[in-house]
């Protein structure tokens, strides 16, 4: 079983691994609110929104074919395009995740494929 998003294997073409995000409750310091470094204490704000990173590799025979492997990326990372499912190589998933940034990490490796690395961060966002 591979990795997708909403159906599509966008991340397939390389080596790639998820990795959640701060999970748990958030605690916030009241100091931090207030603005007064004297005001002691806490208070929880609620759960942390549910983050998830794919980390990887896209990997292609020839730049064009790259190309096209980021857009299909893109296009799913772009402003009011609907939430799905998150899907990794266990069968795990993530209901009602919005693909949120896809950033490269460096440069396009060329050689007898062409490849990059990147980072795509997908989340669950609290009304």
């Amino acid at each position: 079983m591979g990795s997708s998003f909403k159906g599509q294997n966008l991340f397939g073409s390389g080596g790639h691994r998820f990795v959640n995000r701060r999970m748990g409750r958030r605690v916030v310091s009241l100091s931090a609110v207030s603005g007064d470094p004297s005001v002691p204490g806490t208070f929880e704000s609620g759960d942390w929104e549910v983050w998830v990173e794919v980390r990887g590799r896209l990997v292609a025979s020839s730049d064009s074919s790259l190309w096209s492997l980021r857009d299909n990326i893109l296009d799913e990372a772009k402003f009011g395009v609907s939430a799905g499912t998150l899907r990794d190589e266990q069968g795990h998933q993530w209901t009602g995740m919005r693909f949120l940034t896809y950033e490269e990490t460096g440069p396009t490796q060329r050689g007898r494929e062409v490849s990059v690395g990147y980072v795509a961060v997908f989340g669950r966002q609290t009304a």
